[in-house]
């Protein structure tokens, strides 16, 4: 049975635990919170035994064995390092960390220790995701691709009404691409790769916000993404709502995602023989026949991460080694860890492109210049 304790005590750390219980072979601990009382209601609101009001405490448990990261995503380097130090397997909430260089050094000392290190990117542990890869041959080769994800913040309400929040502060390494834009970010490296290049604009918060949010920071924005015969467009928000649906453009065909970060239907559209004949017959090249592709459904898509993390401690448990084990259906951890740091590579350069820093970003380049 694999241990787990939580760092944090957000919503979304309550939906891990809510799909925690779904996942076999693992069993929730307790939570870290500063706040003594909170920590204690938490853990014991979603049924755990033990709960934490200090990192060192949480890390030289002999009680643990994993631990979810689901704090402000400018604390996950330091505290997956400490945990590691501390010989946990550590679980961290997307984005794993402010820069790349910060996921380097976590992934690093996850391999010396012998240890997993994964990210909690929900779409890439997804059956339903896979099913737009497994898709993409019928759609012929593809040459455009729209992965979009707008939803409106209450948190720019915050903003709004002077009042601080996390969710737009560089201090806290958020912002709309590190919290809802890397969610078109990764699905992109996992089914095209690395991009040859990006170019990246951004709609930042307006400057008189910038006292509360230590500088400038991205409210929405897009990332045009270059691959040889192929071009891809990432537009994230968290200042609008997105309504439109996300498709992948092929010489066969359209793929219509619904729900990128999630998908919940995956229409394909396929030009029609008499379409493809179009010189010979005079049907218009825009005719389609299209289908609904079946997916399966979960109450809490996270479960899939869940289990693919604890498949990958177990196997470690068994003599694996830390970075080839398996990790679910779908890679392997050297796989996932991959894929979160070319995706970090995207966000770094696009974050420079339109001016969005964080302090991580001024201690790499120090570490550069030294």
């Amino acid at each position: 049975m694999i241990r787990i304790a939580t760092i944090g005590t957000s919503g979304i750390t309550a939906s891990m635990l809510d799909a925690l219980a779904n996942v076999e072979g693992a069993v929730f601990v307790g939570t870290l919170s500063r706040d003594r009382e909170r920590a204690a209601a938490f853990t014991s609101e979603h049924g755990g035994t033990t709960p934490f009001t200090s990192l060192d405490e949480l890390a030289a448990s002999d009680g643990v064995d994993a631990v979810y990261i689901g704090s402000p995503n400018a604390l996950h380097h330091d505290q997956a390092l400490a945990c590691i130090a501390g010989g946990k397997h550590v679980l961290v909430e997307k984005p794993f960390c402010a820069n790349r260089r910060e996921a380097v050094e976590v992934f690093e000392a996850a391999r010396e220790t012998g240890v997993v290190a994964l990210e909690a990117m929900r779409p890439l542990h997804d059956p339903a995701f896979h099913a737009i890869k497994e898709a993409l041959p019928q759609i012929g080769a593809i040459r455009r691709a729209t992965l979009r994800f707008g939803k409106y913040s209450s948190r720019h309400d915050e903003i709004l009404a002077g009042r601080h929040t996390n969710i737009f502060d560089c201090a806290m390494a958020s912002g709309s691409l590190m919290d809802i834009g890397v969610y078109c970010v990764e699905p992109l490296v996992e089914l095209f790769g690395a991009p040859e290049r990006v170019l990246a604009s951004a709609a930042l918060l307006d400057e008189d916000t910038r006292e509360l949010t230590h500088g400038p920071i991205d409210g929405s924005g897009v990332i045009l993404a270059s691959y040889p015969g192929m071009t891809a467009v990432l537009a994230h928000s968290k200042t609008t709502n997105d309504l439109s649906d996300s498709q992948i453009e092929g010489e066969l065909g359209t793929l219509i995602v619904h729900g990128i970060s999630a998908p919940s239907a995956i229409r394909v559209e396929l030009r029609s023989h008499a379409a493809r004949q179009a010189d010979s017959v005079g049907y218009s090249s825009a005719q389609t026949v299209g289908r609904d592709i079946d997916l399966p459904t979960f109450e809490n898509t996270m479960q899939h991460e869940l289990a693919d993390f604890v498949q990958s401690v177990e196997e470690i448990r068994i003599g694996g080694d830390c970075t080839q084990v398996p990790c679910g259906t779908f890679g392997n951890v050297a796989h996932f860890r991959d894929v979160t740091l070319a995706s970090l590579d995207i966000m770094d350069e696009a974050r420079r492109q339109t001016g969005v820093s964080f302090p991580a970003d001024r201690e790499t380049t120090a570490a550069c210049e030294s």
